[in-house]
């Protein structure tokens, strides 16, 4: 089955201590799409300028990305440039430039209006909204936000709750939208409020998955080295959207081996600068990481009497 995804086409210049990239492929449409399209057929809707390289995107489309809902308008494309110190759980903003993006209406193709999933990559949840106005009762919509909308549009981000099956968001923004400090209070004050389920991402230490009844949990990938966690997010949203989506699965089970797909494709992501790391891997390199994920945190039972 196939996933829309609607958010950032841009392009990023990104400092870490291991290393420097100008100018590279960034986004959440781009990073998740990157990800995705690794397990699925992936229709993407964006916005870039006159100045993007779209010879780039090459092999995204190759890989199965549906770019026929990607707009190009004169102007600058949306531009981010920020560096990572030795906490790379947090980036320094050193500048950003809208562009096109500033001026960005989704405008769905009436070919990907009955696309079965839907993302929701991290734009003005009232532009949310907009694409949730012309799609055509999709079997799962997930959207993700961020600490800027629920400041500034808390209102509407709290109606889009209502309409969305999934919320992906990290610690700082849940404390932040809902006002608790506890992470399980949080989670069940979102809940209340529309999403059935919610993703609590955690950086280097895992991801959260709250349902209803039950809590996952899917620790970080221990990696030997960490380049650019740039777009780490977006790519476990990739991962976690295609996972289901290849499978059709909905059941509990199935979500929870998702957030399990996510944080593999989220551990790949930050193995090197922008989306490249996803251009050199194949299926293989996924199942073998998931089954290492497996292995991580298998342990026989010991019940005490």
């Amino acid at each position: 089955m196939s996933v829309l995804v609607v958010g950032s086409v841009a392009l990023d210049s990104v400092e870490t201590p291991f290393g420097k990239a100008d100018n590279v492929l960034g986004g959440s449409a781009t990073f998740f799409s990157a990800s995705a399209s690794l397990l699925t057929a992936v229709q993407l809707v964006g916005v870039v300028g006159s100045d993007y390289p779209m010879d780039q995107l090459a092999p995204l489309a190759m890989r199965g990305v549906d770019l026929a809902g990607l707009e190009c308008t004169e102007g600058e494309s949306f531009r981010w440039r920020g560096r990572y110190r030795h906490d790379l759980n947090s980036a320094e903003t050193l500048e950003t430039r809208l562009g096109v993006f500033s001026h960005f209406r989704p405008k769905i193709p009436e070919q990907f209006r009955r696309a079965p999933f839907v993302f929701l990559g991290n734009i003005d949840p009232r532009l949310q909204l907009d694409v949730l106005r012309q799609v055509e009762r999709p079997k799962l919509v997930a959207c993700d936000t961020m600490n800027f909308w629920i400041e500034s549009r808390r209102a509407d981000l709290l109606e889009l709750l209502a309409h969305v099956d999934i919320l992906t968001l990290n610690d700082g923004e849940a404390r932040q939208l809902t006002e608790e400090v506890n992470l399980v209070k949080a989670a069940r004050w979102i809940m209340k409020h529309g999403p059935k389920h919610v993703i609590i991402k955690k950086g280097e230490h895992g991801a959260f998955m709250f349902s209803p009844s039950t809590v996952f949990y899917a620790p970080a990938y221990p990696l030997e080295e960490v380049f650019d966690p740039t777009g780490a997010g977006d790519a476990f949203a990739g991962g976690f959207i295609g996972y289901l989506a290849r499978s059709g699965d909905l059941s509990e089970p199935n979500l929870k081996r998702a957030v399990v797909y996510g944080s593999a494709m989220g551990s790949f992501a930050v193995e090197r600068f922008s989306i490249q790391r996803f251009l050199e891997i194949g299926r293989q390199e996924i199942a073998a990481r998931v089954r290492e994920f497996h292995r991580l945190v298998t342990f026989e039972e010991d019940l005490l009497a």
